[in-house]
């Protein structure tokens, strides 16, 4: 083996002792691109994302869902940190989480 082909192959098959992306890291945003991957949602993001704060009872309409549908959707949103919701009665009112409005413009293309 000639020195250059001895070179290469050293440089070629060092090990990595670290990944540029943490395992915790690539956990939480494979769990964050999750909650997006999918239509009705990412709908519901726009929606929601456009008006600053809405109702859980005005997003039935515009998505043809019904409440509970609705529902299972803001839940996985909001466990996944996208969007927060306050409680007012018996409707709870979302917005999105100010530290994920960055990436939410980002994912809607907005």
């Amino acid at each position: 083996m000639s020195a250059t082909a001895s070179t290469m192959a050293a440089t070629c098959c060092a090990s990595l002792t670290e990944a540029p992306l943490a395992e915790a890291d690539a956990v939480a945003l494979a769990h964050t691109y999750a909650a997006v991957a999918d239509p009705v949602r990412l709908r519901l993001l726009s929606l929601i994302a456009a008006a600053g704060e809405l109702c859980s009872c005005d997003l039935m309409g515009p998505l043809g869902k019904s409440q509970p549908t609705v529902s299972h959707h803001t839940k996985i949103l909001s466990d996944a940190g996208l969007i927060a919701g306050d409680k007012r009665g018996r409707w709870v009112h979302w917005r999105v989480e100010p530290a994920q409005a960055a990436f939410v413009q980002q994912i809607l293309g907005t």
